[in-house]
């Protein structure tokens, strides 16, 4: 965050000011007016100058950057960040070589920092955004690999008529699951358990 005071002789002079030297837009800033400023007697005697506090906020971008950048750095990690602004989120990817670290047991460390990061950038941020974090792709080939295993299984229970209980997931992995049978007319899809224990039960539709 920065934070100037200038002076004007208006206050749109000031904040004009205040906008060239932090290089930002209006829409940008916070603005507090400190004096209104005076032209004093025939516009010259006893004049005062107008004075503004003008404070321009870290981007989320910025904070998202400068806190995982100091979490990488303190687990001695290099490695390359991509961060994109998408519909209704910040997606993050990293790249680099022996990244397995930061994706832990199937998927659990970076999940783990994926909250943490959501956590201390919402406590900077005035306006609350979600952060999702990805490790090479990871995300979107787990995904496969939970649609081919949803679809096996639904198979093996058509064939057995005996439900099956998945292992404990997370709510987003559960979602993926519910989803890619969600259309099956014989498959029912439900959860049960409580968290961080929850499980994906497969049965036939009755």
């Amino acid at each position: 965050m920065k934070e100037i005071e200038v002076s004007g002789r208006t206050v749109e002079e000031a904040i004009t000011n205040a906008l060239k030297s932090l290089q930002a837009k209006r829409e940008e800033v916070e603005v507090t007016i400190l004096e209104e400023g005076s032209k004093g007697f025939l516009g010259l005697l006893g004049s005062r100058q107008a004075r503004v506090k003008v404070v321009l906020p870290d981007s989320p971008e910025k904070v998202i950057n400068d806190f995982l950048s100091k979490v990488l750095a303190d687990m001695h990690i290099q490695a390359r960040m991509e961060l994109r602004p998408r519909e209704g989120y910040y997606f993050v990817s990293f790249h680099g070589q022996d990244l397995g670290i930061l994706i832990g047991r199937r998927g659990e460390t970076l999940d783990a920092l994926q909250y943490l990061t959501n956590l201390a950038v919402n406590r900077i941020l005035e306006h609350k955004i979600k952060i999702i974090l990805d490790v090479e792709g990871y995300r979107k080939r787990r995904e496969q690999t939970l649609i081919n295993l949803a679809r096996r299984l639904s198979n093996r229970v058509k064939e057995t008529g005996n439900r099956i209980v998945l292992e404990p997931m997370n709510p987003q992995e559960r979602r993926v699951i519910h989803t890619a049978l969600q259309n099956d007319s014989q498959i029912l899809t439900f959860s049960e358990g409580q968290e961080p224990n929850r499980k994906v039960v497969i049965a036939l539709r009755h």
